[in-house]
């Protein structure tokens, strides 16, 4: 406390501090790869993206569902769906209490989740793994919710479209947790038979056992500007291959160059460019652009 602030009645020192905490909690935000602080209210105009580097921040699952799928005919699929411990799993806490803390931090029951619903009046069923929930990890549950979505989408005859965003599969599970990993690609499987296509879309991060399964069996693999998409770290590579490695060569940019992903696209064209593909794909024919009496 300054000499100034001694010499002030307390009254007067209260209404300052109160003052001084005035500020809304939230109304600022920091960009996660330069650093600047934004205004809150224009990252979500940006849909996240920060206006000054162009870094792609993290979204929730939900949120980005929100913000891809049409606002009408929208519906949660694979509910009740519970996470469960069947190896009874124990690290530095208990894997149960590590599910009731991602619950009650993040709000989900698990780290995937699908819709159902129109994207640009067009059907279609989409889902996405939250990173908020224990690292976007592929336990039991979430390949079982995965599967959920490819048979909706078969029933319905639509496309499917997966956002990933994922550490890999989730060590508690053990076993459990690989077996997802054919478990999904089986699903996949299933839904090219039918000749429904399936975009997977690659979100920083996309690593492990999701990046080595169904991530990269899309017939359309897309991926957001500087994702990290990989299985395993750069450290462990080159200590197995001992070779010294390309900087950046688990990003989505050198992804695309040695043909790994199709194409990278910016979350504000996300809608329109996968919608224009599914076209392709369904064998819709193009929209015709409006005339000027039209627009």
């Amino acid at each position: 406390m300054s000499w100034l602030e001694k010499l002030m009645p307390s009254q007067m020192r209260s209404d300052a501090s109160a003052k001084k905490n005035a500020v809304p909690e939230g109304l600022w935000t920091k960009c996660s790869n330069c650093g600047a602080v934004l205004y809150s209210a224009e990252m979500e105009r940006s849909l996240q993206v920060c206006p000054k580097c162009n870094a792609h921040q993290r979204l929730r699952a939900r949120n980005r569902l929100d913000l891809f799928l049409d606002a009408e005919h929208r519906e949660e699929l694979a509910l009740g769906l519970e996470p469960r411990d069947p190896l009874k799993f124990r690290d530095s806490k208990k894997y149960r209490d590590r599910l009731n803390q991602a619950q009650k931090d993040s709000g989900e029951r698990e780290a995937a989740l699908v819709m159902g619903g129109t994207l640009k009046q067009m059907p279609i069923v989409a889902g996405a793994l939250d990173f908020g929930f224990m690292g976007g990890s592929m336990g039991s549950v979430v390949g079982e919710v995965f599967v959920n979505g490819v048979d909706a989408a078969i029933e319905r005859g639509t496309p499917f479209v997966f956002f990933s965003a994922s550490g890999g599969a989730r060590m508690q599970e053990g076993l459990f947790s690989l077996l997802q990993m054919g478990k999904t690609s089986a699903a996949l499987t299933r839904l090219a038979d039918r000749s429904l296509p399936f975009v997977s879309v690659l979100t920083h991060p996309t690593m492990g056992g999701v990046a080595a399964s169904y991530a990269m069996l899309g017939d359309i693999n897309v991926a957001e500007p500087e994702a990290l998409i990989g299985f395993a770290g750069p450290r462990v590579i080159e200590q197995t291959v001992k070779q010294t490695l390309p900087e950046g060569f688990q990003r989505s940019e050198f992804l695309l160059e040695h043909g790994a992903v199709d194409m990278i696209v910016e979350r504000q064209h996300l809608r329109d460019r996968i919608h224009e593909v599914l076209g392709v794909l369904m064998h819709q024919p193009p929209v015709a652009p409006a005339t000027p009496a039209e627009a």
